[in-house]
């Protein structure tokens, strides 16, 4: 019992972690079963043993300082090298999980490279000078000192800094929600910190990293979180499809136009001019709010959206309603199940997916970049599925003429990039068509 008291905290903050994490495997086996699908992010659970291991590591060594006497000089070294290496390399994971949970890890290797370095860096510094390390008798307990602490704790500075020169240069691509778990964590980390430096005697290092986790858990990794954004994604795609059912369709037109509006996002993410723009966020939420590109057809009567022949001009103007309709159902309905970004979002596919980039679309006359980027994708994708598949008033055209009128409408009714985008990779566009079923 001696021994527990110099070693009370880190086994308190084991034993959260512990129901954590039991938290997290229980309602993340739910989940599956409830969705056949494994909502997971590498990163977090690399960290997450990561953590363990490091408030493991913490509470051995809290330990050992006091008993140098008696316990050999090589365990305690092990025991310190164990604890260095856990709290750097989660540092390391902790930064690399931010970044691909919002904008995505890039692909270029040097980048990887240049932002990996301190971790390593450090790591190896620590494991030259452990040698370096000694211990201080304080008034109530032992502490480490030394090289090796110099440089664990300067790591962790090091990725704290990089972390807020990634949130300010990437806040307006980062939601809110993000921003604020961003924001808890490094206030965790700095103030417990500035606290361990300052009164170097508390060893409380291992709280910021069970504060740091639990913080991701409750705001971004926690299943039953997970569990109703797959719900919420379900029940707008559900309505999507009812609505569109309506104009006796099938309902993959939905899913094929989202399809088609996510590949060619990720096509044009290999443009320059759009990699800081289309981020992992936008990503997901095109992902979510395209599905209600077509909603406000609710609002239009079923005999004009099931008319066998050409419209006339009144019915037209009836249906150049529909993107008016269904903006105001997501301003006023869907749009509180979502953050600020989502629901921009899906407001403005549904506004201005039929505005053209010559300006000659509905409702509102748009040209060029004045229509929002999403509603400028949705456009191209919405288009090509509508003369691709079969409708009740003709059948489904060639896709050969498909691309054409696609290629046709570059520069005109069509932003000549997303166009492009769309034409870069046409056997995934013939993926998407056939795994849908087209009739």
């Amino acid at each position: 019992m001696i021994v527990l008291q110099w070693c009370k905290m880190q086994i308190m903050c084991l034993l959260i972690l512990a129901y954590v994490g039991y938290l997290y495997i229980r309602d993340g086996n739910n989940l599956i079963i409830q969705s056949n699908k494994r909502h997971c992010n590498k990163l977090f659970d690399c960290f997450f043993v990561l953590a363990e291991c490091a408030v493991l590591f913490d509470g051995i060594t809290a330990v050992t300082v006091n008993y140098t006497e008696t316990i050999p000089l090589w365990f305690n070294s092990l025991a310190h090298i164990g604890m260095f290496l856990a709290y750097d390399a989660a540092m390391l994971v902790l930064y690399w999980y931010w970044v691909s949970v919002t904008i995505e890890i890039p692909s270029n290797k040097k980048t990887i490279f240049y932002y990996t370095a301190p971790g390593v860096l450090a790591v190896l510094g620590m494991l030259v000078t452990i040698p370096k390390l000694y211990y201080v008798k304080g008034e109530f307990t032992s502490y480490s000192m030394g090289i090796p602490v110099y440089i664990c704790f300067g790591c962790a500075a090091a990725y704290c800094l990089m972390t807020i020169v990634f949130i300010i240069s990437k806040h307006q691509y980062i939601s809110a929600t993000k921003r604020k778990s961003l924001a808890t964590t490094l206030f965790c980390i700095i103030g417990v910190m500035s606290l361990q430096v300052i009164f170097p005697e508390f060893l409380v290092t291992s709280v910021a990293i069970t504060m740091v986790t639990i913080s991701i858990y409750l705001t971004m990794e926690n299943p039953s979180i997970k569990s109703l954004e797959h719900y919420h994604q379900e029940m707008v795609m559900g309505f999507a499809t009812l609505v569109e059912n309506k104009d006796d369709s099938t309902g993959g037109h939905i899913r094929r136009s989202s399809a088609y509006a996510v590949l060619i996002a990720k096509n044009l993410r290999h443009m320059r001019k759009y990699q800081k723009i289309i981020t992992k966020d936008f990503l997901d939420n095109l992902a979510q709010a395209a599905p209600m590109h077509d909603i406000g057809k609710i609002g239009i009567p079923d005999a004009i959206l099931q008319k066998p022949g050409k419209l006339t001009d009144e019915e037209f103007e009836k249906m150049k309603e529909h993107p008016v309709i269904g903006s105001k159902i997501i301003e006023e309905t869907f749009g509180h199940l979502g953050d600020d970004s989502y629901k921009r979002m899906a407001y403005e596919i549904a506004m201005y997916h039929h505005e053209k980039w010559n300006g000659r679309g509905y409702p509102n006359g748009l040209q060029k970049t004045g229509i929002p980027l999403a509603a400028r994708i949705m456009a191209v994708a919405d288009v090509f599925d509508a003369v691709s598949a079969k409708r009740c008033y003709r059948d489904a055209l060639p896709l050969e003429q498909c691309y054409a009128i696609i290629s046709g409408g570059r520069g005109t009714d069509f932003d000549p990039d997303v166009v492009d985008a769309f034409m870069e990779d046409l056997e995934k566009v013939e993926a998407i068509y056939s795994s849908q079923n087209v009739k």
